[in-house]
């Protein structure tokens, strides 16, 4: 008897039997016989609500930007680089200038940061670019948040102006570090 009372306790059913609804089935219950509800007008799934256009898209009035949305300080900066080095160097090589070990194997040569183009291309442009693909570029918005792609922008900006610097950019307390 009591082998048999410890044996049937594990066969209920409950959760298998237990009553739900299965998506676009029919309802006795609502009036309109649909057991899915529409959504309430102005919802928002929680982390969608974009309000900042310039943030989330890198344009203002529907143009690429030229500004950044927040401060560019150091830490910015650091992140951007480490970011850049993951994502974006294996096409775009670590100075970028389209170099990167995946080319070298083959895939097709994106442009250089440093072609006078993307020079003077706005900040926007890339921030787009990272988000949305281009031409052979799949998009990256699912692997890079928001934040991580302006700070990648702020990077590969860096690096445009590492390569067409002069001694004039360097801040006067600084240019005796560059003196042999």
């Amino acid at each position: 008897m009591v082998l048999a009372a410890v044996l049937t306790t594990g066969c209920r059913q409950d959760m298998h039997d237990q009553p739900k609804y299965i998506p676009l089935r029919e309802s006795a219950f609502f009036s309109d016989a649909r057991s899915a509800r529409a959504l309430v007008v102005g919802t928002v799934a929680r982390g969608q609500l974009h309000e900042d256009a310039h943030l989330y898209t890198g344009k203002i009035n529907g143009t690429d930007t030229a500004m950044f949305p927040f401060r560019i300080d150091s830490l910015v900066m650091a992140r951007g680089q480490e970011r850049f080095d993951i994502y974006c160097s294996p096409c775009h090589g670590r100075t970028g200038f389209g170099d990167g070990m995946v080319v070298r194997r083959g895939y097709r040569r994106p442009p250089s940061y440093h072609d006078d183009r993307l020079r003077k291309a706005p900040v926007g442009h890339f921030f787009d670019v990272i988000s949305n693909g281009f031409g052979a570029m799949p998009d990256y918005a699912a692997q890079i948040n928001v934040i991580d792609r302006w700070a990648i922008v702020a990077y590969v900006r860096a690096l445009q102006l590492s390569e067409h610097a002069t001694v004039a950019d360097v801040p006067a307390d600084q240019r005796e570090q560059m003196r042999p």
